[in-house]
């Protein structure tokens, strides 16, 4: 007989993870810990390291707006020496792999991360961040250009052994071709969509409602865009995906699997309700049992069009 375990159970490569739910990174810390039973998660994924320190972005560095939140963090970072003494062994307490995510601001300062990590077998896999919308430094137009994404992923997989996974912006023309270039460079899989660019203005300042000039959107808003992305690139590449982006309950994860995803990212809902994740996972084990699948991912991918003709 087939447990539950067994029907809800993914993979990512060679990593195999529990359940298909996990924590979008920067939505995720060890704070959450009193709230709820992190132990149930896929996997634990902590906020982007740098390789160096960074502060991030001036504050203020949030703001709520209709249907989600945006953000301007910057991504500070106390750097992989930081990280590895003092984070790293609270999240190895917990239990579930733990997947780093890594950013840079070069092409070269990601290779320098992975030959890092590749040291540290409490690391199961990395995501390379190259798609954030918020960093000074111009970060951005590294994840914007195949091309680029194509010397990140080759470099990164040569210098990493185990799983590496891409996780790509929605602020481009074409997201199908950073795909298609991060799978034919070795990523293990994907991950999208990160915020999208967009902008909160103070009408009695008239200032920026963040202390940067743009910001990222995430939440409910993004949702439906998340959505056709994730079905857009499971059309063209063969690799896992995770999908994320205004993920809220179960029905919204649901949602994900059947336009094509393997695996799922939580994040803003997160700062609302931290046992969501945990919610998420108890869901859709009940969905399994209810709808008498043989595993979660029996309905990945499974989207019909929706066709008035008989």
């Amino acid at each position: 007989m087939m447990t539950t375990k067994n029907r809800m159970s993914v993979n990512i490569g060679a990593l195999e993870l529990a359940n298909p739910v996990i924590p979008a990174s920067g939505c995720f810390g060890i704070e959450l810990s009193p709230f709820t039973n992190l132990s149930l998660l896929g996997a634990i994924v902590p906020k982007t390291i740098f390789y160096e320190p960074r502060k991030g972005n001036p504050s203020p560095r949030t703001n709520e707006t209709i249907g989600g939140m945006l953000n301007s963090v910057g991504i500070p970072s106390k750097g992989v020496d930081s990280f590895l003494k003092s984070n790293l062994p609270d999240y190895k307490n917990i239990g579930p792999p733990i997947i780093v995510s890594i950013g840079g601001l070069s092409i070269n300062s990601y290779f320098d991360l992975a030959e890092r990590l590749n040291e540290v077998p409490e690391i199961a896999a990395i995501e390379l961040n190259v798609s954030c919308p918020n960093l000074e430094d111009g970060g951005l137009e590294i994840g914007s250009d195949p091309k680029n994404i194509a010397k990140v992923v080759k470099g990164v997989v040569d210098r990493y052994s185990k799983p590496v996974i891409t996780k790509l912006t929605p602020n481009v023309t074409s997201i199908t071709d950073l795909a298609i270039a991060a799978e034919s460079s070795g990523s293990t899989a994907i991950s999208l969509i990160n915020t999208l660019g967009a902008m909160g203005i103070d009408n009695k300042t008239k200032r920026s409602a963040t202390g940067t000039l743009t910001s990222g959107l995430s939440g409910p808003a993004i949702r439906p865009i998340a959505l056709k992305m994730v079905w857009q690139v499971s059309q063209q590449v063969t690799i896992p995906i995770i999908g994320m982006g205004g993920i809220t309950n179960t029905s919204t994860a649901l949602e994900f699997i059947i336009a094509g995803a393997s695996a799922i990212g939580v994040g803003t809902v997160n700062f609302t309700n931290p046992n969501i994740m945990v919610e998420i996972i108890k869901g859709l084990e009940s969905y399994v049992q209810t709808m008498g699948l043989n595993h979660i991912l029996d309905i990945r991918g499974q989207l019909i069009l929706n066709s008035n003709n008989p």
